[in-house]
């Protein structure tokens, strides 16, 4: 399959993203002097950008691609709420299926910058998991979309900031096994055994590590012995785990292989999780072969690293860089 065949098939699809939602905010400026009341550098600010993060990034790289995502998640009745709603559809992505909860806080994470160097994070959140009322009404809004839409997947995104309760993600899981939807995992360590019968399981190596062996090594023979022990728990198809600078694991169909990342000047690893998740999701959809998927994941990540902050995939240069890879 070439990159104009890919490309056909994401333009084609629609995605429901469920998650935690946030904002990614960064502080940029100048540090010339220390200050005289603490140890510490002062930032003499010079912009200010907020951007899309946690389920919206993955919303925005999903769109970046040519596919339609159908974001779901629940904000605070608050400024910052306020500005997420705006961000959304500034990015082609609807705010609609996003439910304000009064007294939540919307999650904003605060980056400080300076010559390009990330010096201090300040997270503003709320991680309670949502009530009851609040779980039956995102189901209503899903059902009604199915109703609606041609889903083509259905993506989790579980950052631990509460949108995700087992409650809600039983009773996705049960729809989506009902019309026969894909699924696909980007799991956290609360609810890490939850997605049971989820098609595409996603963690990275130290969430493997903390669930099945701490002293697990990025290694086929290690890796394999991790998948299966995932797939008798969840009865999962597919199962990916990304290993940083070593690059990602796959196994499915009989297949289990380590893709290791191609060289790349890395900038920050900010959002790079959520491209590999929403490319292995779109490709999962796209019913392409596993293999193919992984690359192209591993290709969108390593992509992403080379830019400071949380970025969307470039579709085009994705394009260019598959190809290549198949010309070697």
């Amino acid at each position: 399959m070439n990159s104009a065949d890919f490309l056909g098939q994401f333009s084609q699809l629609n995605i429901v993203v469920i998650g935690d939602v946030m904002i990614d905010r960064y502080l940029s400026g100048k540090v010339d002097r220390i200050s005289p009341e603490a140890p510490v550098p002062v930032v003499h600010l010079r912009s200010e950008d907020n951007r899309l993060g946690g389920a919206a990034n993955v919303a925005l790289n999903i769109e970046a691609m040519g596919a339609t995502p159908y974001l779901f998640s629940v904000i605070g009745a608050d400024d910052n709420g306020k500005l997420l709603q705006q961000l959304l559809p500034a990015a082609n992505i609807s705010a609609n299926y996003l439910l304000e909860h009064p007294g939540r806080v919307t999650t904003v994470k605060t980056r400080v910058l300076a010559q390009n160097q990330h010096l201090l994070r300040v997270d503003r959140e709320d991680t309670s998991p949502i009530k009851e009322p609040i779980v039956e009404q995102l189901m209503e809004q899903l059902k009604n979309l199915f109703n609606q839409e041609d889903i083509h997947l259905i993506l989790f995104q579980d950052y631990n900031k509460g949108v995700l309760t087992p409650g809600l993600i039983q009773q996705v899981m049960q729809e989506a096994l009902h019309r026969g939807i894909p699924t696909a995992v980007d799991p956290k360590y609360d609810n890490f055994w939850a997605y049971r019968d989820v098609t595409l399981f996603k963690p990275n190596l130290r969430e493997i590590q903390q669930q099945i062996d701490p002293h697990l090594e990025a290694n086929l023979s290690s890796l394999k012995k991790a998948a299966a022990e995932v797939n008798k728990r969840l009865g999962n198809a597919y199962t990916m785990i990304t290993l940083s600078e070593k690059g990602v694991f796959v196994a499915g169909n009989e297949l289990s292989e380590i893709i290791p990342t191609y060289e790349r000047t890395i900038a920050d690893v900010c959002g790079a999780g959520d491209t590999v998740i929403s490319i292995m999701a779109l490709g999962l959809a796209a019913k392409m072969e596993l293999s193919m998927i992984a690359r192209l994941a591993n290709l969108a990540g390593g992509q992403v690293c080379e830019k400071v902050g949380v970025v969307p995939v470039d579709k085009h240069q994705l394009a260019k860089e598959y190809a290549a890879l198949g010309s070697e």
